[in-house]
């Protein structure tokens, strides 16, 4: 199995012939990822997890494509001539096949930014019992997990929580994502913890992945 990193918290999974990509928002590379993948995850209706324009586009030149997601965000889409029929909606305890891949779904909540802004619906996928992306929350799965994707920087999230959620998890590799509003210095700082706590408990290591890098698991 192979893991693609693309901008912010959009990565792809590919296993032979078989793909899919999470989370294709407004500050990945989408068009990119998108090549060539005929399953899309979305875990939330946030712009930095799903660029609806540049996914009806890939729609439109890829009459396979298909997208599974919350209800909230099969709602939007459900507007949408090149989409309204490429939705699947989906909630925590599921379980399906995209892409050819197996996926189980967890969470449910987006994690709370503040008490003035309502909490919207968040689903977290395990793709292949190998690759957790929790979108925005840090909900552990109660399952086996090998490759985690930490969100490392939001406007809901601290580092500590970053990190025992990394601890939580205990899966043997980690890699970063929700890096787009970190310049250079935020993001060493942010990895430096992530790895120091991994090796101090002897159970994952990080890794730092750049934009459009891959790694085998």
């Amino acid at each position: 199995m192979e893991l693609t990193k693309f901008g912010h918290a959009c990565v792809r999974i590919t296993d032979g012939d078989r793909r899919l990509v999470i989370d294709p928002g407004a500050f990945s590379e989408v068009a990119e990822a998108l090549t060539d993948v005929e399953a899309v995850l979305i875990t939330h209706e946030h712009v930095d997890h799903i660029d609806v324009d540049k996914l009806a586009a890939a729609a439109t030149q890829n009459p396979a494509l298909k997208v599974w997601a919350p209800q909230s965000v099969a709602d939007q889409l459900a507007g949408d001539q090149a989409l309204s029929e490429r939705v699947t909606a989906v909630g925590p305890g599921q379980s399906f096949v995209a892409g050819g891949l197996q996926v189980r779904t967890f969470g449910g909540q987006h994690a709370l930014i503040h008490s003035s802004i309502p909490v919207i619906s968040n689903v977290g996928y395990l793709v292949g019992d190998a690759v957790y992306h929790p979108g925005d929350s840090y909900v552990v799965p109660n399952a086996g997990v090998e490759a985690l994707l930490v969100p490392i920087n939001a406007p809901w999230s601290k580092v500590g929580e970053a990190v025992d959620f990394t601890i939580s998890a205990r899966a043997p590799r980690a890699f970063q994502i929700h890096d787009g509003l970190l310049n250079s210095s935020g993001l060493t700082l942010y990895e430096s913890q992530l790895s120091r706590v991994g090796q101090l408990y002897g159970v994952t290591r990080f890794s730092h992945l750049d934009a459009g890098e891959s790694v085998r698991l």
